[in-house]
C-alpha cells in the first residue's frame, strides 16, 4: 500500500459565512479545530467545491487558508483547493497557498473546457512545477466534464510532486489499474467508496460527511489496515446511510444544515446555492441521529 502522504482522513471543509455574507474566519477556526481534535482529521482541504470555492474571491481564499493554518497547522496538514479551468489562475492560487503556509495542493481537472489529453497533461505538469508543494490530483468527471485518462495519470505520477489522487471517478477498476502501475496515494472522493477503494489499494478519504463521521471513519480505516475487515465492514454499513445521504442534495447544503443543528454558526450559502429546505435538513439530521453522530 502506498504511503498515506496526507494521512488517512481528510475533510473538504465548508466555508462559514457571517450574517452579512462575509467569510466568518473565527468560526472557520473553530470548525477546523473541531474537525482535527474531535473528528480526528489528519488534514483539511480548504477552498474546495464543498467550501463554495466558485463563489469566493482570491483575497477571501487566502484569508481563509491563513486562518485555518493558524488554527490547526501545528497538528494537521492544510491543503489548498487551487484548481480552476485556467492554468495561469490555478498557478496564481498555488503561490497564494505557499504564502499561507499550506502543506499541499488539491488540483481539479479543468472543468467545462474539456482539454485534449496532451493539454491536460501539460496543465497538471505546469501546476506541479509552479511550487514545491505536493499535489493531489482531483479526478471528478461528473463535475469537470471529463475523466483524467489512466495513461495520463500514470504519466503524471513520474513528477516528484504529484503524489496523490482524490478519486471521484466512480470506476474502481480503472483506479485499481492506476494504483497497480504507480505509487500514487489514492483517496476516495466519494465517502461510500472508502472501504471498496481501500480493498484495491487506496489509503484514505477526502470526505464530505466526515464533518460528522470523521472519527468513526478513522475507526473504519484503522480496522481495515489492521486486518480486521469484519469490523471495517460493520462500520461501513453503520455509516452508509450518512455517507450517501449527505449527497441527497448538494453536499455543502446538507453539511451546513447538519452543523447548524450541532451548534456551529456556519451561516448560509452563496448563490446559486441556497440553504437546505427544512425537510431536507430534518431528514439529514435524522440520519445523523440514527447513526449516533
Amino acid at each position: 500500500m502506498p504511503d498515506a502522504v496526507f494521512g488517512r482522513v481528510l475533510t473538504a471543509m465548508v466555508t462559514p459565512f457571517a450574517p452579512d455574507g462575509s467569510i466568518d474566519l473565527d468560526e472557520a477556526k473553530r470548525l477546523a479545530a473541531y474537525l482535527v481534535d474531535e473528528m480526528r482529521n489528519d488534514a483539511l482541504v480548504i477552498n474546495g467545491t464543498t467550501g463554495e470555492s466558485p463563489t469566493t474571491n482570491d483575497a477571501e481564499k487566502l484569508a481563509l487558508l491563513k486562518a485555518v493554518k493558524e488554527a490547526v497547522g501545528d497538528r494537521a496538514q492544510v491543503l489548498a483547493g487551487v484548481g480552476t479551468n485556467e492554468t495561469a489562475a490555478t498557478i496564481s492560487r498555488c503561490h497564494d497557498a505557499v504564502e499561507a503556509g499550506c502543506d499541499g495542493l488539491l488540483v481539479v481537472t479543468p472543468y467545462y473546457s474539456k482539454p485534449p489529453k496532451d493539454a491536460l497533461y501539460e496543465h497538471f505538469m505546469m501546476v506541479a512545477d509552479a511550487t514545491e508543494l505536493p499535489v493531489m490530483l482531483y479526478d471528478i468527471p461528473g463535475r469537470s466534464g471529463i475523466p483524467i485518462p489512466e495513461d495520463v495519470i500514470i504519466a503524471l505520477a513520474a513528477h516528484p510532486r504529484i503524489v496523490a489522487v482524490k478519486d471521484a471517478k466512480g470506476d474502481i477498476v480503472s483506479s485499481a489499474k492506476v494504483m497497480a502501475e504507480t505509487d500514487l496515494a489514492y483517496y476516495s472522493g466519494d465517502d461510500a467508496m472508502t472501504l471498496p477503494l481501500l480493498s484495491v489499494g487506496g489509503v484514505g478519504v477526502v470526505g464530505t460527511s466526515t464533518h460528522f463521521t470523521g472519527a468513526r471513519t478513522r475507526e473504519l480505516i484503522d480496522a481495515f489496515v489492521a486486518g480486521d475487515t469484519g469490523r471495517a465492514l460493520q462500520l461501513h454499513r453503520d455509516l452508509l446511510a450518512v455517507y450517501t445521504g449527505v449527497f441527497a442534495t448538494q453536499g455543502c447544503m446538507l453539511v451546513k444544515a447538519g452543523l447548524a443543528a450541532r451548534g456551529f454558526a456556519v451561516g448560509g450559502l452563496r448563490r446559486p446555492l441556497k440553504p437546505a429546505s427544512p425537510q431536507e435538513a430534518a431528514t439529514f439530521v435524522a440520519l445523523l441521529d440514527a447513526a449516533g453522530l
